[in-house]
């Protein structure tokens, strides 16, 4: 898998049509920013292939520039929200992905993950300076989880006909 520190994992053979939806937990600090762009983002990607939540080891709300990234590109903002990573402690999850070192060092292990990766990203909320350098730092994470979500469906083969050596 794709990925600083990829373990574990259910296998690259990805669900049948009839199989249930890989279940992914995307977990970071705050729950504001990057843990909120990727689990829209892998919704908007693989529909219903996926059941995917988002969490934060200590959340702080969703930050209005997370959702304003993410109507410009046309990509649902609906029933986005910060919540705490406790819980979904108690749940099954195919995948834990940590977006954010902290949120790796701080919540280590997830009782029901069968596999867990880690992607080392900028918060883009810690970005100061004016609305448009804080847009575009907000928009670039958001083009680097587009790309890693992408390799990581194609490589887990969530969802059929995306090839991995398609994606950038």
């Amino acid at each position: 898998m794709t990925g600083e520190g990829a373990t574990g994992g259910p296998g690259t053979g990805g669900p049948s049509a009839n199989a249930r939806p890989l279940r992914i937990l995307v977990v970071c600090t705050g729950n504001s920013a990057r843990s909120i762009l990727g689990e829209a983002l892998f919704r908007h990607l693989a529909g219903d292939r996926v059941d995917v939540r988002s969490a934060g080891t200590e959340p702080k709300g969703v930050n209005p520039l997370t959702l304003r990234v993410l109507e410009e590109a046309g990509v649902s903002t609906a029933g986005l929200r910060s919540e705490a990573v406790t819980a979904y402690l108690d749940q099954p999850w195919d995948w834990v992905v940590t977006v954010c070192d902290d949120a790796r060092d701080t919540c280590p292990y997830v009782p029901g993950a069968r596999a867990r990766v880690h992607w080392s990203l900028a918060d883009p909320a810690s970005v100061t300076g004016t609305e448009a350098v804080c847009l575009d730092a907000f928009r670039a994470i958001m083009g680097e989880l587009d790309t890693r979500i992408r390799r990581f469906l194609a490589e887990t083969g969530a969802v059929p006909g995306l090839d991995p050596a398609e994606v950038e």
